[in-house]
């Protein structure tokens, strides 16, 4: 008796993509998140840091709190490109407000860098600490938040 095998012809074209390395991304040792920026961070850490996060870097977004709202400001990732001592963050625009502020950003759109709010760069300082150089909004460094 012979036994016949068949192969999908789904798993033979899938088999090549799932024999590659996956590619890191610049900014992965940036992930996580972060406390301070716009105050010294202290010296907290687990649950408190956490819930206090001042920025969150993820893989496409890049989450920040802002003084005078609860919710994160959320900016998409258009493009990340390392710098001899961190990264550039080139934001995809956001969407203009309309009404009083006519076509411009919401004014908490960007971090207080410069002039363009569609870019963010980070210094790094040590593993667990970074600066937003020249935005005045996150005048001081931000720690990363480690868990308990």
């Amino acid at each position: 008796m012979r036994r016949r095998f068949f192969l999908s012809t789904g798993l033979v074209l899938a088999t090549p993509a799932l024999a590659q390395p996956r590619q890191a991304l610049p900014h992965e040792w940036v992930f996580g998140s972060w406390i301070g920026g716009q105050f010294p961070p202290g010296e907290i850490g687990g649950q408190e840091c956490l819930g206090g996060a001042t920025v969150i870097f993820l893989r496409d977004v890049v989450l920040r709190a802002t003084a005078l709202d609860v919710a994160y400001r959320q900016r998409l990732i258009e493009t990340v490109a390392p710098i001899p001592d961190g990264l550039e963050f080139r934001f995809v625009p956001a969407a203009p407000m309309g009404g009083a502020f006519g076509n411009r950003p919401p004014p908490d759109a960007g971090f207080g860098c410069g002039g363009d709010p569609n870019l963010l760069r980070v210094r790094r300082r040590t593993a667990d600490e970074i600066i937003f150089p020249d935005c005045n909004e996150f005048p001081s460094p931000l720690r990363r938040c480690r868990p308990a």
